[in-house]
């Protein structure tokens, strides 16, 4: 297969929708909807709120591009036709641009916080951005999506009113689901990431040990949710979990395509229910 000619120019008069879907749009959004909601339940008020989901949202697209910057080639050599740089209807250098513009975004959104809120949601940025610089392709791969995830509650606690550092089972339910979506997001891709070079620890672990592992990790995160707020457990929380149990075990142990986006998107499930569990739950993060 010959290479895509990256001095081409790209051949779409435009290229905001070309850029949307470069970005990585789906989880970028969900991320940002699920923070931002733990935000108003935080008492962060509409301006709070507003800032907290500028700086998240303009954090995942910047990584999202990074991603697609950085893997153009390989996603050429790969074929990827859900990839708008593979394709020629992106040049990388505009990828990267716009990976550096989001990120540049997202440092004031993010310090406008607060110092310290900030500061840590930048650091959560740069391990997504370190992920695609070079630790996707080590066995600890998985690093990235733990300290990236588990730095979202303590961006929304460090921020007013609180100012505190959440508790410490918030940060692992996080943590946990970041190394689930990490796992899910991988499998369609196992073949080609080997092919390419990509040892990251899902591809060198293998898919089917990847959908064996995905839901009890997700599983992990739901459970750390139901024991580590103090006090007993409602039935609606009861129920969710079983919610989340039942569509992360169909959604990435039951097998499907190799090319399927079906455990990915039970894992933004799962984790839109861990939220609404612990936003039903009232309990605080603190």
């Amino acid at each position: 297969m010959s290479l895509h000619p990256f001095g081409a120019p790209p051949r779409t008069p435009s290229r905001v929708p070309v850029l949307l879907r470069s970005c990585h749009l789906e989880p970028a959004l969900a991320v940002t909807v699920f923070v931002t909601a733990l935000a108003v339940a935080g008492g962060r008020g509409a301006v709070g709120a507003a800032l907290v989901a500028g700086a998240v949202l303009a954090g995942q697209l910047s990584v999202g591009w990074c991603n697609d910057a950085v893997d153009a080639r390989r996603d050429t050599v790969c074929g990827r036709r859900d990839k708008p740089v593979a394709t020629g209807e992106l040049l990388p250098g505009a990828v990267a641009a716009a990976a550096v513009a989001a990120l540049g975004l997202c440092v004031p959104l993010s310090l406008l916080n607060g110092a310290t809120a900030g500061t840590v949601h930048l650091g959560g940025v740069a391990a997504g951005w370190a992920y695609n610089l070079g630790l996707k392709r080590t066995p600890l791969s998985p690093l990235p999506y733990a300290v990236g995830f588990g730095a979202l509650p303590a961006f929304v606690t460090l921020g007013p009113p609180s100012q505190s550092w959440p508790a410490w089972w918030a940060v692992t339910a996080a943590a946990l689901l970041g190394v689930g979506a990490h796992v899910v997001n991988v499998l369609p891709d196992i073949e080609d990431d080997l092919a390419t070079g990509v040892g990251g620890l899902p591809q060198r672990l293998g898919r089917a040990a990847c959908r064996l592992s995905a839901p009890f990790v997700m599983l992990a995160a739901v459970g750390v949710l139901l024991v580590g707020p103090p006090g007993a457990v409602g039935v609606r929380s009861w129920a969710l979990a079983v919610v989340a149990g039942a569509v992360a075990v169909a959604g990435t142990a039951v097998p499907s395509a190799p090319a399927s986006r079906r455990p990915f998107r039970a894992a933004v499930v799962v984790a839109g229910t861990a939220v609404a569990q612990l936003l039903l739950s009232g309990s605080d993060m603190v």
